[in-house]
């Protein structure tokens, strides 16, 4: 019995780690590849858009959660799809506030490899449209 709770506890013990880890990397990569144009809270610098309270929103539409990989940023950055994945899904848990559900749909390394072979060229007036969509769908609830 001692045996099985000691091997229950390391299974435990290890998750737990390993998602801090992943958590700690995901910050990490942050801090080197976005935070220079984003800020370090997500509020932005010069004409980079806002992302704290503010990010969330686009999980609501489907276009609005590709746009947050295809934007070249993310499409073009050097990190690798899991890489990407767990810092998208940092700075939506981070930067989001009231925005997401915090039961969101996590980002995938998958998802992030079939997405981002599609950077965004027209950023300013695809994402004038889709903040109008974004806003047609949350008058609709």
């Amino acid at each position: 019995m001692k045996i099985m709770l000691g091997a229950l506890w390391l299974c435990l013990s290890t998750g737990v780690l390993a998602e801090k880890m992943k958590w700690e990397r995901a910050q990490f990569n942050y801090k080197m590849f976005c935070q220079g144009c984003h800020s370090p809270d997500g509020t932005g610098a010069n004409s980079v858009p806002r992302m704290k309270d503010n990010i969330g929103y686009f999980l609501e539409i489907p276009a609005g959660r590709e746009y947050l990989v295809r934007v070249p940023g993310s499409a073009t950055s050097a990190l690798n799809d899991r890489d990407l994945a767990e810092v998208l899904n940092w700075i939506i848990s981070e930067f989001s506030g009231d925005s997401a559900d915090e039961n969101y749909e996590r980002y995938t390394a998958g998802e992030i490899a079939r997405l981002r072979v599609h950077p965004l060229n027209e950023l300013e007036h695809y994402r004038t449209e889709l903040l109008v969509q974004i806003a047609t769908a949350k008058s609709k609830e």
